[in-house]
Protein backbone atom coordinates (compact mmCIF):
# COMPACT_ATOMS: atom_id res chain seq x y z
CA UNK A 1 0.00 0.00 0.00
CA UNK A 2 1.82 3.27 -1.60
CA UNK A 3 -0.17 5.62 0.70
CA UNK A 4 -0.49 7.13 4.55
CA UNK A 5 -1.14 4.38 6.69
CA UNK A 6 -2.48 4.98 10.12
CA UNK A 7 -4.13 2.21 12.98
CA UNK A 8 -7.48 2.28 13.66
CA UNK A 9 -8.14 0.96 17.80
CA UNK A 10 -11.28 -0.37 18.54
CA UNK A 11 -12.74 -0.53 21.91
CA UNK A 12 -15.52 -3.24 22.64
CA UNK A 13 -18.43 -2.37 25.80
CA UNK A 14 -17.28 -5.71 27.56
CA UNK A 15 -15.89 -5.77 31.47
CA UNK A 16 -13.21 -6.14 31.02
CA UNK A 17 -12.90 -4.35 27.16
CA UNK A 18 -11.75 -6.29 24.37
CA UNK A 19 -9.52 -3.87 22.41
CA UNK A 20 -8.46 -4.56 18.81
CA UNK A 21 -6.43 -2.37 16.38
CA UNK A 22 -7.36 -2.26 12.16
CA UNK A 23 -5.30 -1.05 9.25
CA UNK A 24 -6.93 2.51 7.74
CA UNK A 25 -5.56 4.46 4.77
CA UNK A 26 -5.94 8.52 5.26
CA UNK A 27 -4.30 11.70 3.53
CA UNK A 28 -2.06 13.02 5.86
CA UNK A 29 -1.95 16.35 3.99
CA UNK A 30 -6.13 16.45 5.31
CA UNK A 31 -5.56 15.80 8.31
CA UNK A 32 -2.56 15.45 11.09
CA UNK A 33 -3.18 12.14 13.27
CA UNK A 34 -1.80 11.84 16.84
CA UNK A 35 1.31 9.88 17.01
CA UNK A 36 0.22 7.49 19.97
CA UNK A 37 -3.17 6.54 21.16
CA UNK A 38 -2.61 8.74 25.06
CA UNK A 39 -3.04 12.01 22.64
CA UNK A 40 -6.23 10.12 20.74
CA UNK A 41 -9.89 10.23 22.07
CA UNK A 42 -12.21 7.65 21.63
CA UNK A 43 -15.83 8.05 19.74
CA UNK A 44 -18.92 6.12 19.36
CA UNK A 45 -18.90 4.11 15.99
CA UNK A 46 -22.05 4.49 13.90
CA UNK A 47 -22.03 1.61 11.54
CA UNK A 48 -23.95 3.06 8.74
CA UNK A 49 -22.25 0.52 5.72
CA UNK A 50 -25.90 0.23 4.67
CA UNK A 51 -25.34 3.97 2.75
CA UNK A 52 -22.65 5.19 0.76
CA UNK A 53 -23.52 8.94 1.74
CA UNK A 54 -23.55 10.49 -1.31
CA UNK A 55 -26.73 12.63 0.01
CA UNK A 56 -27.67 13.98 3.37
CA UNK A 57 -31.44 12.71 3.09
CA UNK A 58 -29.27 9.33 3.17
CA UNK A 59 -29.20 9.11 6.84
CA UNK A 60 -31.82 10.31 9.33
CA UNK A 61 -31.45 14.06 11.19
CA UNK A 62 -29.05 13.22 14.09
CA UNK A 63 -28.01 10.26 14.22
CA UNK A 64 -24.23 10.92 13.56
CA UNK A 65 -23.84 13.54 15.86
CA UNK A 66 -20.68 13.75 17.64
CA UNK A 67 -19.97 9.81 16.21
CA UNK A 68 -17.36 8.48 14.45
CA UNK A 69 -19.45 7.05 11.07
CA UNK A 70 -18.73 4.42 8.73
CA UNK A 71 -20.13 4.08 5.30
CA UNK A 72 -19.40 2.17 1.78
CA UNK A 73 -17.27 3.24 -0.98
CA UNK A 74 -19.56 4.03 -3.29
CA UNK A 75 -19.54 6.48 -6.35
CA UNK A 76 -18.96 10.09 -4.98
CA UNK A 77 -15.93 11.61 -3.73
CA UNK A 78 -14.15 10.93 -0.44
CA UNK A 79 -14.93 14.97 0.73
CA UNK A 80 -18.38 15.16 -0.39
CA UNK A 81 -18.75 12.49 1.88
CA UNK A 82 -16.92 14.17 4.37
CA UNK A 83 -19.03 17.70 4.01
CA UNK A 84 -22.53 15.62 4.52
CA UNK A 85 -20.69 13.79 7.41
CA UNK A 86 -19.43 16.73 8.81
CA UNK A 87 -22.64 18.90 8.27
CA UNK A 88 -24.86 16.25 10.04
CA UNK A 89 -22.29 16.78 13.26
CA UNK A 90 -19.61 13.63 12.42
CA UNK A 91 -16.25 13.64 14.09
CA UNK A 92 -14.54 11.14 11.76
CA UNK A 93 -15.90 9.56 8.68
CA UNK A 94 -14.42 5.91 8.01
CA UNK A 95 -15.28 4.58 4.25
CA UNK A 96 -15.52 0.98 4.59
CA UNK A 97 -13.82 -0.64 0.78
CA UNK A 98 -14.46 -4.18 -0.49
CA UNK A 99 -11.59 -4.26 -2.46
CA UNK A 100 -7.88 -3.13 -2.27
CA UNK A 101 -7.07 -0.29 0.09
CA UNK A 102 -5.40 2.77 -2.08
CA UNK A 103 -4.83 6.30 -1.51
CA UNK A 104 -6.82 8.76 -0.45
CA UNK A 105 -7.03 11.94 -3.20
CA UNK A 106 -9.27 14.51 -3.92
CA UNK A 107 -8.96 18.22 -5.36
CA UNK A 108 -9.12 19.41 -1.60
CA UNK A 109 -9.37 23.85 -3.12
CA UNK A 110 -13.36 23.35 -3.32
CA UNK A 111 -13.57 21.94 -0.12
CA UNK A 112 -11.41 23.71 2.17
CA UNK A 113 -13.83 23.63 5.06
CA UNK A 114 -13.66 20.29 5.52
CA UNK A 115 -11.45 19.30 8.40
CA UNK A 116 -13.57 16.22 9.17
CA UNK A 117 -10.88 13.41 9.75
CA UNK A 118 -11.38 10.82 6.46
CA UNK A 119 -9.97 7.76 6.73
CA UNK A 120 -10.14 4.30 4.48
CA UNK A 121 -11.05 0.84 5.97
CA UNK A 122 -11.15 -2.74 4.76
CA UNK A 123 -15.17 -3.88 4.89
CA UNK A 124 -13.85 -6.77 6.52
CA UNK A 125 -12.21 -5.48 9.20
CA UNK A 126 -16.00 -3.80 10.20
CA UNK A 127 -17.22 -7.24 9.94
CA UNK A 128 -14.88 -8.32 12.04
CA UNK A 129 -15.11 -5.58 14.27
CA UNK A 130 -18.58 -6.53 15.03
CA UNK A 131 -18.10 -10.36 15.54
CA UNK A 132 -15.23 -9.22 17.93
CA UNK A 133 -16.17 -6.12 19.72
CA UNK A 134 -20.23 -6.27 19.41
CA UNK A 135 -22.46 -3.70 18.27
CA UNK A 136 -21.14 -0.72 20.90
CA UNK A 137 -17.37 -0.20 19.68
CA UNK A 138 -15.93 3.09 20.92
CA UNK A 139 -12.82 3.81 18.03
CA UNK A 140 -9.92 6.29 17.50
CA UNK A 141 -7.35 7.17 14.78
CA UNK A 142 -3.85 7.13 15.34
CA UNK A 143 -0.69 6.88 13.42
CA UNK A 144 2.48 5.77 15.32
CA UNK A 145 5.96 6.69 13.70
CA UNK A 146 8.19 4.14 11.97
CA UNK A 147 10.53 2.90 14.48
CA UNK A 148 14.23 4.02 13.56
CA UNK A 149 15.59 0.24 14.43
CA UNK A 150 13.43 -2.97 13.51
CA UNK A 151 14.80 -6.09 15.20
CA UNK A 152 14.61 -8.09 11.70
CA UNK A 153 17.71 -6.18 10.85
CA UNK A 154 19.20 -8.47 13.86
CA UNK A 155 18.19 -11.45 12.21
CA UNK A 156 19.09 -9.95 8.84
CA UNK A 157 22.56 -9.95 10.33
CA UNK A 158 22.82 -13.04 12.40
CA UNK A 159 21.88 -14.79 8.88
CA UNK A 160 24.35 -12.91 6.93
CA UNK A 161 27.54 -13.30 8.86
CA UNK A 162 26.73 -17.19 9.87
CA UNK A 163 26.77 -17.39 5.60
CA UNK A 164 29.54 -15.48 5.50
CA UNK A 165 31.34 -16.95 8.14
CA UNK A 166 30.66 -20.97 7.49
CA UNK A 167 30.83 -20.97 3.95
CA UNK A 168 34.56 -19.57 4.27
CA UNK A 169 35.08 -22.40 6.81
CA UNK A 170 33.45 -25.19 4.09
CA UNK A 171 35.94 -23.58 1.40
CA UNK A 172 38.93 -24.12 4.10
CA UNK A 173 38.36 -27.63 4.72
CA UNK A 174 37.71 -28.19 0.88
CA UNK A 175 41.19 -26.71 0.46
CA UNK A 176 42.69 -29.11 3.35
CA UNK A 177 41.84 -32.16 1.71
CA UNK A 178 43.33 -30.50 -1.96
CA UNK A 179 46.73 -30.25 0.41
CA UNK A 180 46.44 -33.60 1.50
CA UNK A 181 45.61 -34.95 -2.40
CA UNK A 182 48.52 -33.16 -3.49
CA UNK A 183 50.76 -34.49 -0.94
CA UNK A 184 49.68 -38.08 -1.63
CA UNK A 185 49.75 -39.15 -5.15
CA UNK A 186 47.66 -42.14 -4.70
CA UNK A 187 44.93 -39.99 -3.80
CA UNK A 188 45.63 -37.25 -6.29
CA UNK A 189 43.48 -38.87 -9.23
CA UNK A 190 40.07 -39.25 -6.63
CA UNK A 191 40.26 -36.12 -5.68
CA UNK A 192 40.95 -34.47 -8.93
CA UNK A 193 37.50 -35.62 -9.72
CA UNK A 194 35.70 -35.11 -6.98
CA UNK A 195 36.91 -31.49 -7.71
CA UNK A 196 33.75 -29.46 -8.20
CA UNK A 197 35.30 -25.90 -7.49
CA UNK A 198 35.38 -23.25 -10.39
CA UNK A 199 38.71 -20.65 -10.29
CA UNK A 200 38.08 -17.07 -11.42
CA UNK A 201 40.70 -15.36 -13.30
CA UNK A 202 41.12 -11.70 -13.29
CA UNK A 203 39.88 -11.84 -17.15
CA UNK A 204 36.78 -14.11 -16.29
CA UNK A 205 36.12 -11.45 -12.87
CA UNK A 206 36.11 -8.47 -15.44
CA UNK A 207 33.66 -10.75 -17.86
CA UNK A 208 31.37 -11.56 -14.51
CA UNK A 209 30.82 -8.38 -14.22
CA UNK A 210 30.04 -7.62 -17.48
CA UNK A 211 27.47 -10.19 -17.54
CA UNK A 212 25.86 -8.87 -13.85
CA UNK A 213 25.34 -5.56 -15.77
CA UNK A 214 24.12 -6.94 -18.99
CA UNK A 215 21.63 -9.26 -16.77
CA UNK A 216 20.09 -6.20 -14.78
CA UNK A 217 19.27 -4.03 -18.02
CA UNK A 218 17.56 -7.27 -19.74
CA UNK A 219 15.78 -7.53 -16.26
CA UNK A 220 15.34 -3.89 -16.35
CA UNK A 221 13.49 -3.59 -19.75
CA UNK A 222 12.19 -7.23 -20.13
CA UNK A 223 11.23 -8.19 -16.68
CA UNK A 224 7.75 -9.60 -17.14
CA UNK A 225 9.63 -12.02 -18.99
CA UNK A 226 12.89 -12.72 -17.80
CA UNK A 227 11.07 -12.86 -14.28
CA UNK A 228 10.17 -16.36 -14.16
CA UNK A 229 13.60 -17.36 -16.01
CA UNK A 230 15.63 -16.03 -13.29
CA UNK A 231 12.46 -17.96 -10.79
CA UNK A 232 12.78 -21.20 -12.47
CA UNK A 233 16.95 -21.07 -12.53
CA UNK A 234 16.77 -20.14 -8.44
CA UNK A 235 14.50 -23.43 -8.21
CA UNK A 236 17.14 -25.47 -10.16
CA UNK A 237 20.43 -24.01 -8.54
CA UNK A 238 19.09 -23.60 -4.79
CA UNK A 239 17.81 -27.41 -4.96
CA UNK A 240 21.32 -28.42 -6.19
CA UNK A 241 22.95 -26.15 -3.62
CA UNK A 242 20.65 -27.80 -0.52
CA UNK A 243 21.16 -30.87 -1.68
CA UNK A 244 25.59 -30.63 -1.83
CA UNK A 245 25.13 -28.47 1.77
CA UNK A 246 23.46 -31.45 3.20
CA UNK A 247 25.04 -34.14 1.54
CA UNK A 248 27.78 -33.14 2.80
CA UNK A 249 26.27 -33.12 6.88
CA UNK A 250 24.84 -36.74 6.07
CA UNK A 251 28.17 -38.02 4.59
CA UNK A 252 29.13 -37.45 8.37
CA UNK A 253 26.56 -39.93 9.69
CA UNK A 254 27.87 -43.30 9.80
CA UNK A 255 24.44 -45.33 9.22
CA UNK A 256 21.85 -45.52 6.33
CA UNK A 257 24.64 -46.33 4.04
CA UNK A 258 22.49 -49.34 1.89
CA UNK A 259 22.93 -48.84 -1.61
CA UNK A 260 21.05 -50.06 -4.83
CA UNK A 261 22.42 -50.56 -8.33
CA UNK A 262 21.16 -48.14 -11.43
CA UNK A 263 22.59 -47.51 -14.77
CA UNK A 264 26.31 -49.38 -13.54
CA UNK A 265 26.51 -47.49 -10.76
CA UNK A 266 25.44 -47.91 -6.94
CA UNK A 267 23.74 -45.10 -4.93
CA UNK A 268 23.05 -44.43 -1.34
CA UNK A 269 19.65 -44.69 -0.67
CA UNK A 270 19.47 -41.71 1.60
CA UNK A 271 21.43 -39.59 -0.64
CA UNK A 272 18.18 -40.30 -2.99
CA UNK A 273 15.86 -39.56 -0.33
CA UNK A 274 17.96 -36.13 0.26
CA UNK A 275 17.35 -35.02 -3.65
CA UNK A 276 13.43 -35.58 -3.63
CA UNK A 277 13.77 -33.61 -0.24
CA UNK A 278 15.49 -31.09 -1.71
CA UNK A 279 13.90 -30.57 -4.93
CA UNK A 280 10.51 -30.57 -3.19
CA UNK A 281 11.67 -28.16 -0.98
CA UNK A 282 11.99 -25.84 -4.47
CA UNK A 283 8.76 -26.72 -5.65
CA UNK A 284 6.88 -25.98 -3.11
CA UNK A 285 8.71 -22.60 -2.66
CA UNK A 286 7.98 -22.10 -6.53
CA UNK A 287 4.40 -22.75 -5.94
CA UNK A 288 3.72 -21.14 -2.88
CA UNK A 289 6.58 -18.19 -3.16
CA UNK A 290 4.10 -15.49 -2.90
CA UNK A 291 2.85 -16.22 0.03
CA UNK A 292 3.90 -13.80 2.13
CA UNK A 293 2.90 -15.33 5.98
CA UNK A 294 5.63 -18.37 5.83
CA UNK A 295 7.67 -18.82 2.10
CA UNK A 296 9.92 -16.53 3.05
CA UNK A 297 11.21 -18.98 5.50
CA UNK A 298 11.80 -21.30 2.98
CA UNK A 299 13.30 -18.54 0.37
CA UNK A 300 15.50 -17.62 3.32
CA UNK A 301 16.63 -21.44 3.42
CA UNK A 302 17.38 -22.17 -0.24
CA UNK A 303 19.35 -18.71 -0.47
CA UNK A 304 21.50 -19.74 2.23
CA UNK A 305 22.14 -22.65 0.91
CA UNK A 306 22.43 -21.47 -2.68
CA UNK A 307 25.32 -18.93 -1.15
CA UNK A 308 27.04 -21.42 0.66
CA UNK A 309 27.55 -23.68 -1.81
CA UNK A 310 28.47 -20.52 -4.35
CA UNK A 311 31.40 -19.20 -2.04
CA UNK A 312 32.50 -22.88 -1.83
CA UNK A 313 32.21 -23.57 -5.22
CA UNK A 314 33.70 -20.51 -6.87
CA UNK A 315 37.42 -19.63 -5.89
CA UNK A 316 39.60 -16.87 -5.89
CA UNK A 317 42.90 -17.72 -7.15
CA UNK A 318 44.82 -14.48 -4.91
CA UNK A 319 44.05 -11.39 -3.61
CA UNK A 320 44.25 -9.68 -7.01
CA UNK A 321 41.37 -11.05 -8.09
CA UNK A 322 39.09 -10.55 -5.04
CA UNK A 323 40.14 -6.82 -5.42
CA UNK A 324 39.18 -6.99 -8.90
CA UNK A 325 35.98 -8.67 -8.36
CA UNK A 326 35.06 -6.37 -5.13
CA UNK A 327 36.24 -3.43 -6.71
CA UNK A 328 34.10 -3.56 -9.98
CA UNK A 329 30.75 -5.30 -8.29
CA UNK A 330 31.09 -1.86 -5.56
CA UNK A 331 31.06 0.49 -9.00
CA UNK A 332 28.40 -1.60 -10.55
CA UNK A 333 26.26 -1.54 -6.98
CA UNK A 334 26.86 2.19 -6.64
CA UNK A 335 26.46 2.69 -10.43
CA UNK A 336 22.99 1.18 -10.53
CA UNK A 337 21.93 2.84 -7.24
CA UNK A 338 22.67 6.55 -6.96
CA UNK A 339 23.73 7.20 -10.59
CA UNK A 340 20.99 5.86 -12.64
CA UNK A 341 17.75 8.05 -11.00
CA UNK A 342 19.46 10.65 -13.08
CA UNK A 343 19.30 8.93 -16.34
CA UNK A 344 15.91 6.50 -16.42
CA UNK A 345 12.51 8.87 -17.89
CA UNK A 346 11.01 8.49 -14.03
CA UNK A 347 13.42 9.23 -11.89
CA UNK A 348 14.38 5.67 -9.91
CA UNK A 349 17.36 3.72 -9.70
CA UNK A 350 17.10 0.65 -11.77
CA UNK A 351 18.58 -1.21 -9.25
CA UNK A 352 15.88 -0.40 -6.60
CA UNK A 353 12.99 -0.64 -9.58
CA UNK A 354 14.56 -4.33 -10.37
CA UNK A 355 14.49 -5.67 -6.90
CA UNK A 356 11.26 -3.89 -6.35
CA UNK A 357 9.58 -5.58 -9.58
CA UNK A 358 9.56 -2.65 -11.94
CA UNK A 359 6.38 -1.17 -13.16
CA UNK A 360 4.35 -2.41 -10.12
CA UNK A 361 4.89 -6.14 -10.98
CA UNK A 362 3.80 -8.62 -8.63
CA UNK A 363 6.17 -11.37 -8.97
CA UNK A 364 9.80 -10.05 -6.96
CA UNK A 365 12.72 -11.79 -7.69
CA UNK A 366 14.11 -14.22 -5.54
CA UNK A 367 17.58 -13.11 -4.79
CA UNK A 368 17.18 -11.58 -1.60
CA UNK A 369 17.11 -13.19 2.24
CA UNK A 370 13.66 -11.93 3.24
CA UNK A 371 12.47 -11.03 7.13
CA UNK A 372 9.38 -9.23 8.14
CA UNK A 373 9.54 -6.35 9.95
CA UNK A 374 9.10 -7.42 13.92
CA UNK A 375 8.34 -3.98 15.34
CA UNK A 376 4.74 -3.27 15.58
CA UNK A 377 3.43 -0.26 13.69
CA UNK A 378 1.08 1.18 10.65
CA UNK A 379 2.94 -0.98 8.17
CA UNK A 380 2.63 -4.20 9.56
CA UNK A 381 -0.49 -4.26 10.75
CA UNK A 382 -1.77 -2.73 6.64
CA UNK A 383 1.01 -5.16 5.08
CA UNK A 384 3.91 -7.48 6.00
CA UNK A 385 6.65 -5.24 5.02
CA UNK A 386 10.26 -6.48 4.70
CA UNK A 387 13.71 -6.37 5.54
CA UNK A 388 15.85 -7.22 2.53
CA UNK A 389 19.82 -8.06 2.42
CA UNK A 390 20.50 -9.49 -1.82
CA UNK A 391 22.62 -12.64 -2.15
CA UNK A 392 25.36 -10.34 -3.87
CA UNK A 393 26.10 -8.93 -0.36
CA UNK A 394 26.65 -11.91 1.23
CA UNK A 395 28.55 -13.97 -1.60
CA UNK A 396 30.63 -11.30 -2.98
CA UNK A 397 32.40 -10.17 0.17
CA UNK A 398 32.11 -14.09 1.34
CA UNK A 399 34.31 -15.13 -1.82
CA UNK A 400 36.71 -13.09 -0.38
CA UNK A 401 36.49 -14.79 3.57
CA UNK A 402 36.61 -17.92 2.07
CA UNK A 403 40.01 -17.42 0.21
CA UNK A 404 41.33 -16.09 3.47
CA UNK A 405 40.48 -18.71 5.09
CA UNK A 406 41.84 -20.79 2.44
CA UNK A 407 45.08 -19.01 2.75
CA UNK A 408 45.38 -19.62 6.45
CA UNK A 409 44.96 -23.17 5.63
CA UNK A 410 47.60 -22.75 3.15
CA UNK A 411 50.51 -20.61 5.43
CA UNK A 412 49.13 -22.64 8.83
CA UNK A 413 48.38 -19.09 10.03
CA UNK A 414 45.98 -19.92 12.41
CA UNK A 415 43.20 -18.35 11.56
CA UNK A 416 43.65 -14.97 11.52
CA UNK A 417 42.68 -13.76 7.70
CA UNK A 418 39.86 -15.47 7.92
CA UNK A 419 38.72 -14.12 11.27
CA UNK A 420 39.46 -10.69 10.73
CA UNK A 421 38.13 -10.73 7.21
CA UNK A 422 34.67 -12.44 8.94
CA UNK A 423 34.61 -9.47 12.04
CA UNK A 424 35.46 -7.00 9.30
CA UNK A 425 32.09 -8.50 7.54
CA UNK A 426 30.35 -7.73 10.68
CA UNK A 427 31.43 -4.03 11.31
CA UNK A 428 30.18 -3.33 7.66
CA UNK A 429 27.12 -5.01 7.98
CA UNK A 430 26.72 -2.59 11.24
CA UNK A 431 27.90 0.27 9.43
CA UNK A 432 25.26 -0.40 6.81
CA UNK A 433 22.47 -0.37 9.20
CA UNK A 434 23.50 2.60 10.80
CA UNK A 435 23.40 4.40 7.69
CA UNK A 436 20.23 2.92 6.31
CA UNK A 437 18.33 4.12 9.69
CA UNK A 438 20.43 7.52 9.82
CA UNK A 439 19.54 8.13 5.94
CA UNK A 440 15.52 6.37 5.76
CA UNK A 441 16.50 4.95 2.24
CA UNK A 442 17.69 1.72 0.76
CA UNK A 443 21.74 1.47 0.55
CA UNK A 444 24.36 -0.84 -1.60
CA UNK A 445 25.51 -2.38 1.39
CA UNK A 446 28.91 -3.33 -0.84
CA UNK A 447 29.27 0.69 -0.55
CA UNK A 448 30.56 -0.35 3.24
CA UNK A 449 30.94 -4.24 3.21
CA UNK A 450 33.68 -3.72 0.66
CA UNK A 451 36.24 -1.44 2.05
CA UNK A 452 36.01 -3.27 5.32
CA UNK A 453 36.77 -6.45 4.09
CA UNK A 454 39.20 -5.33 1.47
CA UNK A 455 41.25 -2.93 4.32
CA UNK A 456 41.10 -5.45 7.02
CA UNK A 457 42.79 -8.21 4.77
CA UNK A 458 45.16 -5.91 3.38
CA UNK A 459 46.10 -4.59 7.05
CA UNK A 460 46.42 -8.16 8.45
CA UNK A 461 48.56 -9.25 5.01
CA UNK A 462 51.10 -6.36 5.71
CA UNK A 463 51.56 -6.57 9.42
CA UNK A 464 52.84 -10.12 9.16
CA UNK A 465 54.74 -9.20 5.79
CA UNK A 466 52.91 -11.62 3.51
CA UNK A 467 51.22 -9.21 1.10
CA UNK A 468 53.24 -10.28 -1.50
CA UNK A 469 52.47 -13.89 -0.84
CA UNK A 470 48.54 -13.10 -0.13
CA UNK A 471 48.81 -10.68 -3.71
CA UNK A 472 49.38 -13.46 -5.91
CA UNK A 473 48.26 -16.45 -4.04
CA UNK A 474 50.27 -20.21 -3.77
CA UNK A 475 51.27 -21.37 -7.28
CA UNK A 476 49.37 -24.72 -6.12
CA UNK A 477 46.22 -23.28 -6.34
CA UNK A 478 46.06 -23.40 -10.24
CA UNK A 479 47.92 -26.62 -10.46
CA UNK A 480 48.62 -30.03 -9.41
CA UNK A 481 52.13 -30.03 -8.86
CA UNK A 482 54.40 -32.32 -10.29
Amino acid sequence: VTADEGILHATGSGVPPVTKDYCIIYNSNWISLPKSLDNATLMALENLTSTVLCSSSEVPSGLMKDKAVVVMRGNCTFLEKARIAQDSGAKMLLIASKTRLSAISDNKTDFEDVTLPVALIRYNDIVDMQLVLGNEVNVTLYSPPLPEFDGSMVVIFLIAVFTVALGGYWSGVAELENLKAVASPGERETRRKKEENVTLTPVTVILFVVICCVMLLLLYFFYKWLVYVIISVFCLASAMSLYNCLAALVGEIPFGQCRIACCNRSIEMRLIFLAAFCIAAAAVWAVFRNEDRWAWILQDILGVAFCLNFIKTLKMPNFKSCVILLGLLLLYDVFFVFITPFITKNGASIMVEVAAGPFGNSEKLPVVIRVPRLEYSASTLCDMPFSLLGFGDIIVPGLLVAYCRRFDVQTSSSSVYYISCTIAYAVGMVLTFIVLALMKMGQPALLYLVPCTLITSSLVAWRRKEMKKFWKGNSYQVGWGP
